[in-house]
């Protein structure tokens, strides 16, 4: 069994106290092992609450905040975005529409021609004077079975594991005792 590496989900709130430490530097996203063009843009921060129900017919609530990027050449001379113009983005909208900064963080991902990616986001490094923020694709998971191993003392699956996991899994909710 497989447990979800949740090292690459950041909260806007981390990812911006990161990148307030050194404004001026530029802020490069990386993901599939590039960059993205110098010309990118954030073309759009929107704030998300969803309530869902899990497999395990789990009530679910949690709040999301995506931003878009479009990773194009822009043909001015202003050069990479710094992270103080990622920040003053982030005001901008932040005086507009109420941000939790302790929500997920999730990054939707276009050149303009291919479908939205979306990825989740390591906190930012700082790299020879550059902020360098990796992009990870975010893969599905199980919320119930993602409970479940957190909630594991050890990391070794045995058989028993497993299939305590498996009805951790999509099963029916369990009904309130007493």
């Amino acid at each position: 069994m497989i447990a979800v590496d949740k090292t690459h989900d950041i909260t806007l709130q981390r990812l911006t106290e990161s990148l307030a430490t050194e404004r001026s530097a530029p802020l490069l996203f990386l993901h599939d092992g590039q960059s993205l063009k110098q010309g990118y843009h954030v073309t759009e921060v929107k704030a998300g609450h969803f309530s869902a129900l899990d497999c395990g017919a789990n009530p679910e609530a949690w709040s999301e905040i995506f931003v878009q990027l479009w990773d194009v050449d822009d043909t001015s001379d202003r050069g990479p975005m710094t992270a103080g113009r990622f920040l003053a983005i982030i005001a901008k909208v932040v005086d507009h529409v109420r941000l939790d900064g302790s929500a997920q963080l999730t990054f939707e991902l276009s050149d303009g021609v291919a479908p939205i990616a979306i990825y989740c986001a390591q906190s930012p490094v700082l790299v020879d004077g550059r902020w360098q923020v990796s992009l990870h694709p975010r893969p599905a998971s199980c919320k119930p079975r993602d409970r479940w191993l957190a909630g594991q003392e050890t990391a070794h699956s045995t058989p028993l594991a497993a299939a305590a996991a498996a009805s951790a899994c999509c099963g029916a909710r369990q009904p309130a005792c007493c």
